[in-house]
């Protein structure tokens, strides 16, 4: 998890600091919204994380620690997700999935990473975050910012986005999401169905398969979506069809998010009538 995180830290927002995950965030109140900072480590020792907040933090604490049990996977069963995957999960039986403290960060980072490296999607996100987002006073010399807010990047232009290096259909995109979830009419942090989500998703122009499945794996923490199309998971089925990925990957449900993280993790892994041939 450290690692997934970690390769992904968005500068200003996300630090990797001598073994501790630590970000800036904003969470709602029933006074308003409250800005602050978490840092947090594994105690592998005592089979728990440790979690510290920033002092604006404490009155929300509660609320924060949920939105980090959905970021580290805190209540999942890996022995019976792993059970369930059977030998695809056996060298790697503990794998959870990275979820998200912020939902529309995750959003808008899924449409800035579409077919370019995670390193550009990084950079590109650090742009959008160095322009528009808030700035923060913290202990931390690299946590400075707070990831934009929907209202302020449904305010720019195209041509704003266009300025850091953002393609013009993904730029308006990502200005057509941040409208739809300041107007409300797309619910990221309340999908309370999953499937409807990425039909909602899907349908919004710039958004194709692998975008929408993502954000459900990551912002919605579905724990059966198969990203059958992603390039990696490709390659780990070399001479199969799309269609013949999707009607392997039946042999892992409910679980398919689980397999498609574990193929990801796994480069010897071979699928089965291969190995048989």
């Amino acid at each position: 998890m450290n690692s997934f995180l970690g390769a992904r830290a968005l500068a200003g927002v996300e630090q990797m600091l001598d073994g501790f995950y630590q970000r800036t965030l904003v969470v709602e109140s029933e006074t308003g919204a409250i800005a602050g900072w978490l840092r947090l480590r594994p105690l592998p020792e005592r089979n728990c994380v440790e979690l510290s907040l920033s002092p604006s933090l404490e009155q929300v604490a509660e609320r924060v620690e949920r939105q980090v049990s959905l970021l580290l996977d805190l209540d999942a069963d890996p022995h019976l997700i792993a059970a369930g995957l059977g030998e695809l999960a056996q060298n790697n039986v503990g794998l959870r999935l990275p979820g998200c403290i912020n939902r529309f960060e995750l959003t808008v980072r899924a449409i800035l990473g579409q077919l370019v490296s995670v390193k550009m999607a990084a950079t590109l996100a650090t742009r959008l975050t160095q322009n528009w987002g808030g700035v923060i006073d913290t202990p931390f010399a690299g946590l400075t910012h707070l990831f934009p807010t929907p209202e302020r990047i449904a305010q720019l232009s195209v041509d704003d986005l266009r300025g850091i290096g953002v393609q013009a259909k993904r730029a308006a995109c990502l200005i057509g999401v941040a409208k739809a979830v300041e107007e409300g009419s797309l619910p990221l942090n309340n999908m309370q169905d999953v499937t409807q989500g990425v039909k909602q998703l899907l349908a919004m122009p710039g958004i194709g398969g692998w975008t929408a499945s993502y954000i459900a794996m990551r912002a919605w923490s579905a724990p059966d979506v198969f990203l059958g199309g992603d390039y990696l998971i490709k390659q780990r089925f070399p001479n199969m069809t799309p269609g013949k990925i999707a009607r392997y990957a039946q042999r892992w449900q409910p679980w398919r998010t689980y397999a498609t993280l574990h193929l990801w993790a796994n480069n010897d892994f071979i699928p089965e009538e291969e190995a048989q041939g």
